[in-house]
């Protein structure tokens, strides 16, 4: 993020030392001032890559429309999944 002038989106990485990725995050986030990083979650590269998307469609009409296309579809998938699970019945209280 220092050599460049562009975005850039950090993603932060599980890695095998026993803090699960959060090394990562503050590596990522702690930038000093003048060196912007966006951040998304531990093993976030999805949300990355909608970033992006979404960044770069402020210019590009067709990638916006796309983009938006995409997220619809990512609601409809979490409506229909509550739909689906509103179905089930249980026979004893969770809380």
């Amino acid at each position: 993020a220092a050599f460049t002038t562009v975005p850039v989106i950090g993603v932060p990485c599980r890695s095998s030392i026993s803090i699960d990725g959060w090394d990562s995050v503050l590596s990522i986030l702690q930038m000093p001032p003048g060196i912007p990083v966006a951040t998304v979650a531990i093993n976030g590269s999805l949300n990355a890559g909608i970033l992006a998307a979404q960044m770069l469609s402020v210019n590009n009409n067709d990638m916006f429309n796309k983009t938006v296309e995409y997220k619809e579809n990512l609601k409809l998938k979490i409506v229909k999944a509550n739909e689906e699970l509103q179905k089930e019945k249980f026979n004893f209280r969770t809380n």
